[in-house]
């Protein structure tokens, strides 16, 4: 393949955004124009599942196409080894230049991971340990805390800050390339932009704002709390002090989180038409996804963390001028893992050689000739230090796997639950009791647990907890200077009404 005829991959990645909060996946009330513009002229992916439905071992997961606990990073605070090759290292070796404008959660001195220039870091520190953020009046609400909604409404998080000078820093970038070529210059280009939005806090601008607190709806699916709860979940509502949330609460939260979704499309939309606008839109494979979803009342849960459908689905969104359909539907299980293949494999780059991706061209190009296994597998765990969340003494060691119409949640001594999607959409309806579906249960059990050892996972646990007291006490004395990450400021949060 020619240089000028090499695709280009401009790979768009947002955090926590739930794809049923979508206009191209069935949302009447969201505005998302450019995402429903792109799905018009691309591939919607309607049943696509993150490894984890938690930021860093999500991100960590879909950047070297292994499960979590192959990268052994389960919760934030994780580092992933630099040994470990990403498919920005897989997009170099193949002759790209890869670019990371934006997000990537990664823990660590590395903050490249393949890449071979950052533009914009994240707002975190890069060293576990390191001296955190102030959110100031806002401060908690990025966490699995009730405070997220109470602190919720009309104001400015931070994290839309940080988000429009990612998209700044991209259409720069884009006008560059644009010149470039219109200067003679033709080669072809990696792009990777990462998103905070719509990550809570819960907390969006007057302008977008009203409009949805005006129109907002109550969660679909309401599920009262009480002992008929799986014990994990009612364990986590408790905890997290969500047993009750008042409507008034609901309706500030569930509006700020449409709204922040409505921002990120406009910037999305910027970025999109500074692509088209430069010329550079013709042989540009443009991927659009998350890191996991967020559940905004559903099942009475919030933010993420569950293998709910809400937490743990994904939006995926894929659009290639004359390489791929335009405007249908894949209704095929997915796991995130296959977007890595797809993109390495559309690139003409290596495969990453223990990836758990699988290239999905053959499927979308051909649908009724591939033999398409319908199979994801997610993987939650934590320990009492996780860094993201209230988590029991005893740790979490959890996974899940969706097969064909099915879904099992495995809870580690604790029973599990099964769910018929194609009957049950809504998972109200849990069968792991019933005798008649023993054999699934099972079946799927053995599966879960076939490469997978909770036990072990447990003891990693612990001894990646001590190995962090020593980093995290070491950061904390020597201060190593960051070497990649956004300036957030205090007076960059605020509530109207404060």
């Amino acid at each position: 393949m020619s240089e000028k005829s090499r695709p280009n991959l401009l790979y768009i990645h947002s955090d926590q955004h739930s794809p049923y909060v979508t206009g191209c996946y069935g949302d009447p009330l969201v505005k998302t124009p450019h995402l429903d513009a792109l799905a018009a002229r691309g591939v919607v992916l309607e049943n696509t599942y993150c490894p984890s439905p938690v930021c860093g071992p999500s991100r960590m997961s879909m950047l070297s196409g292994r499960y979590p606990y192959e990268n052994r990073v389960w919760t934030n605070t994780h580092m992933l080894e630099s040994s470990i090759p990403t498919f920005a290292h897989s997009m170099g070796a193949g002759g790209y230049r890869p670019i990371l404008i934006g997000r990537m959660h990664a823990v660590g001195p590395d903050q490249l991971h393949g890449y071979a220039e950052r533009l914009v870091g994240d707002h975190g520190p890069n060293q576990p340990g390191g001296t955190g953020v102030n959110l100031g009046v806002l401060a908690g609400t990025a966490g699995p805390h009730r405070v997220s909604l109470e602190a919720s409404g009309q104001g400015q998080s931070a994290y839309q800050v940080h988000d429009e000078d990612v998209c700044s820093a991209t259409v720069d970038f884009l006008n560059q390339l644009g010149e470039k070529k219109r200067n003679g210059g033709d080669e072809p280009f990696s792009l990777s932009v990462g998103f905070m939005l719509p990550h809570q806090p819960f907390v969006a601008r007057k302008e977008d704002y009203e409009y949805y607190y005006d129109r907002m709806t109550p969660p679909k699916i309401n599920e009262a709390f009480g002992d008929h709860l799986h014990p994990h979940i009612k364990y986590w509502r408790e905890i997290c002090e969500i047993k009750e949330v008042s409507e008034e609460e609901t309706r500030r939260s569930r509006a700020a989180y449409w709204a922040l979704v409505h921002r990120m499309d406009i910037m999305i939309g910027e970025i999109l038409s500074a692509l088209k606008e430069n010329g550079l839109d013709k042989n540009t494979l443009i991927v659009y996804t998350s890191d996991h979803g967020e559940q905004v009342g559903e099942h009475g849960l919030w933010w993420k963390q569950t293998f709910y459908e809400h937490s743990v689905k994904v939006p995926a969104i894929l659009s290639w001028p004359g390489h791929l359909p335009e405007g249908t539907r894949c209704d095929n299980v997915i796991s995130a893992l296959d977007l890595n293949a797809t993109m390495l494999d559309a690139l003409d780059c290596p495969a990453l050689p223990h990836s758990r991706g699988r290239s999905l061209l053959p499927l979308l190009r051909s649908p009724e000739t591939t033999d398409w296994e319908d199979v994801a597998i997610s993987e939650f765990c934590q320990n009492l230090s996780g860094g993201t969340g209230p988590f029991p003494a005893e740790g979490v060691f959890q996974r899940m796997i969706r097969r064909d119409n099915w879904k099992l949640n495995y809870y580690h001594e604790q029973p599990c639950q099964l769910f018929d999607l194609a009957a049950d959409p809504d998972e109200l309806n849990d069968l792991a009791a019933d005798p008649a579906h023993q054999d699934i249960l099972e079946k799927l059990k053995c599966e879960i647990l076939e490469d997978w050892d909770p036990e072990w996972v447990k003891e990693e646990l612990a001894a990646r907890r001590s190995d962090a007291d020593i980093i995290n006490s070491w950061v904390q004395h020597v201060q190593p200077q960051d070497s990649c990450r956004w300036e957030l400021k205090e007076e960059m949060s605020w509530l109207d009404d404060q």
